[in-house]
């Protein structure tokens, strides 16, 4: 079994580019993660590690090393995890970072369910619009929408979300009805993450429409009420309009011309480190989800 010894250090400050990181990340001293680390490359007879004051990268035999090393790492604690899954009850704190309608309308109440599934977990969801640092706020999860940054974190995508454009009848009245998405330039528009709409023909994009209006905000309720309130037209993905459509308070419009949109992801920091109720709740929001329809 010694031969087996530091792997896990290693691969931790492989992934936390450095020492301190790795130590906190697995609750023990820097001086401990070094020494295993220094060991396993003694047995190895190479070095992993190119150590300088200011920083931790890998040798080319470390790179090749890690990458043999992490998914057995990886497996390891998966099958400890299913096994205590079987013997023990889910406890301690899900804390998800979270934002925007879906995630109230939707996500919320699919926590509720997986929270009276594990009665000794406490679950904390916090609606914050901004990226999180993981390790520092803590949490073990966030629910994301549109295009993710190349951030080194680990995105699982959980649901598709086209788009629909609506307008309330008052405006229609007022204002007349675009049959076209280059009409909309001369039209007032909701703005709420961007100014730039860009819609589709035969699943084919169209060109951008620069997009203008009296009302901008990124709160999408705000933006639903503008849009109630005939302050003019709003393009936002097809749930959050879902109950202002059936109730009649909107009219969808443009409808040939829908784009597909963004997704909702999953965003974690690195699947190695999330804790058992973390990679339970994660599983069962993708199954939850799996069959969903915008």
């Amino acid at each position: 079994m010694e031969s087996f010894e530091g792997i896990n250090e290693f691969v931790t400050v492989a992934e936390s580019s450095g020492f301190s990181a790795a130590a906190k990340q697995l609750g023990c001293s820097t001086s401990h993660v070094s020494r295993q680390v220094t060991r396993l490359e003694e047995r190895l007879g190479v070095a992993l590690l190119a150590r300088s004051t200011r920083m931790v990268s890998l040798t080319e035999a470390g790179q090749a090393y890690y990458q043999q090393c992490k998914e057995l790492v990886i497996g390891l604690q998966q099958a400890n995890e299913q096994l205590s899954t079987q013997q023990t009850q889910l406890r301690g704190v899900l804390r998800v970072s979270a934002a925007g309608v879906f995630a109230e309308n939707y996500v919320a109440p699919a926590l509720m369910e997986f929270a009276k599934q594990h009665p000794n977990l406490t679950v904390e969801l916090n609606f914050n619009t901004s990226m999180v640092n993981f390790i520092e706020d803590g949490f073990d999860f966030a629910i994301r929408y549109g295009r993710l940054n190349d951030s080194g974190l680990v995105a699982r995508k959980l649901v598709d979300r086209p788009m629909m454009v609506a307008v309330s009848q008052n405006y229609i009245d007022e204002h007349g009805l675009p049959t076209h998405p280059e009409q909309l330039r001369h039209h007032n528009c909701i703005v709420s993450n961007t100014d730039v709409w860009l819609f589709e023909a035969d699943d084919k994009p169209l060109d951008e429409v620069k997009v203008q209006g009296r009302w901008k905000s990124n709160n999408v309720h705000t933006v639903l009420q503008a849009c109630e309130k005939g302050l003019g037209i709003a393009y936002l993905p097809k749930s959050s309009f879902r109950d202002a459509i059936l109730s009649g308070r909107l009219v969808p419009i443009l409808e040939p011309y829908w784009g597909s949109g963004n997704s909702s992801w999953i965003v974690y920091q690195n699947r190695r480190f999330l804790p058992l109720r973390a990679r339970l709740a994660i599983d069962f929001l993708i199954d939850h989800f799996s069959k969903w329809q915008e």
